[in-house]
């Protein structure tokens, strides 16, 4: 993939003597910022064929001279002293409506998620695939499956690449208790300290920032094409402090919730402050400015696993940005729509769920099973080789380890699980005949 063409800017373009002689006759033609309905960078839109008696460069100056009245200037700097600003096209506030609407809580969401049982086992559902994800994105090479084994089972990691997926899973179960308080330095340098530890090179690196002294890292594709260089190390500090406040309600004028966390993201991304694990810190401190927002959906929802499925456009929305006279809107329109997909993802999970707990239950109507029992069989019921702890169960539904060590039991008792012993620990597994002695039960 190459690096997008570098788009002229709007001084750049009436600076030239013909179109600045012909902006009269293309401000007539272009009204819109966007062209279908589109927020085109100039990388894309030189590829397409202008309207006719447009050069592309008109075209493109129509375009930039309707974006401008519009861009909102942030306090986040390029290394080069200009500002960074978006815009809110019609596409962006559609979706800003829509994320409102659905990460507050519909009337399905609130009714599956208010139950309790369902509520922890969700959240850790979550919790365990944006750890995965998003530390995955920066290199993690273990399996989905290894992972899941590791967090819910509670061994040790075997290598780095478990070691930043709990680390990731240990900072996003912080994120709660860091939402009541305002976004500091400390806070921040929490959360890279647990989402770090144990995996840089440098020990004392985990939870500072890089100094002037040593090299500063740089943002790199896979063949070695460095697509961004942070600003210096000595403007670290103040840039750390002028983003604590921009999160702290900063800035001129009201900013919405969202577009705000995504500028977060955006702001630590740019800096690149420390040795490693930017990336994760960025989106951690994402998902903190959500629910200090009221936006209390995104305990359950996990951006990472959807920006893995296409890592290259989430780079690109950076490049776009950057090299586009650091017009964020590029990078604000990515991320929304992710978040949209994550949403629409969940409440599609949510309406399956339902549909399993409302046959599950029917099936179990004449049982006095508790609802995490049900849980485990209604997971057993669709994953015959599945193996529960009581460490696994204790963690998925954050109850204490006697609760689970009596669910198990008695579960084993009935016939629904059975027993084997494996070093010094048990682990439970479905009868082989589950459905049959669930209906028999029921009726």
């Amino acid at each position: 993939m190459r690096l997008p063409d570098s788009a002229p800017s709007f001084a750049d373009l009436i600076a030239r003597p013909a179109l600045s002689s012909s902006l009269p006759r293309v401000l007539s033609e272009v009204t819109s910022p966007l062209v279908g309905g589109r927020y085109l960078h100039w990388h894309d839109l030189r590829r397409r064929t202008p309207p006719d008696g447009l050069s592309r460069e008109e075209w493109w100056l129509g375009i930039v001279a309707a974006r401008q009245p519009a861009l909102r200037d942030i306090p986040l700097r390029a290394a080069d002293g200009r500002p960074f600003h978006y815009s809110l096209p019609d596409s962006v506030l559609e979706l800003l409506h829509w994320i409102d609407q659905h990460a507050s809580g519909e009337v399905m969401v609130s009714e599956t998620i208010r139950d309790p049982g369902d509520r922890r086992r969700y959240l850790v559902n979550s919790l365990i695939e944006e750890a995965i994800t998003s530390s995955q994105l920066e290199g993690a090479s273990a399996t989905r499956p290894v992972a899941k084994e590791m967090l819910r089972s509670g061994r040790p990691p075997r290598d780095r690449a478990e070691r930043m997926i709990l680390n990731n899973y240990q900072a996003m179960t912080e994120l709660r208790s860091l939402t009541g308080q305002p976004l500091t330095s400390d806070v921040v340098f929490q959360l890279h300290r647990t989402l770090t530890h144990g995996t840089l090179g440098d020990s004392d690196a985990a939870g500072r920032l890089q100094r002037p002294d040593e090299e500063r890292v740089r943002v790199e594709w896979s063949d070695g094409t460095v697509t961004h260089v942070p600003p210096p190390a000595a403007e670290l500090p103040a840039r750390l402090d002028a983003m604590c406040a921009y999160g702290n309600g900063g800035g001129e004028g009201f900013t919405h919730p969202v577009v705000r966390a995504i500028l977060l993201h955006l702001w630590l991304a740019y800096d690149h402050p420390f040795e490693d694990g930017n990336g994760r810190t960025a989106r951690a401190l994402f998902y903190r400015e959500m629910l200090a927002r009221g936006y209390w959906l995104f305990e359950y929802v996990s951006i990472s696993r959807l920006l893995l499925r296409a890592p290259a456009q989430y780079g690109l929305s950076f490049l776009h940005t950057e090299t586009d006279n650091f017009d964020a809107t590029y990078f604000l329109l990515y991320q929304l729509g992710i978040l949209k997909r994550a949403i629409d993802e969940l409440l599609a999970y949510l309406v399956r769920k339902m549909a399993e707990v409302r046959e599950t239950e029917s099936l179990l109507r004449r049982t006095d099973l508790n609802h995490r029992q049900i849980a485990l069989l209604t997971n057993a019921l669709r994953h015959g080789d599945a193996v529960y702890t009581v460490h696994s169960h204790s963690e998925s539904h954050r109850v204490t380890r006697q609760s689970a060590r009596t669910d198990l039991a008695d579960l084993e008792r009935r016939g629904f699980l059975e027993r084997r012993v494996v070093g010094r620990r048990f682990e439970f597994f479905p009868a082989r005949d589950l459905r049959r002695r669930l209906m028999t039960a029921s009726s």
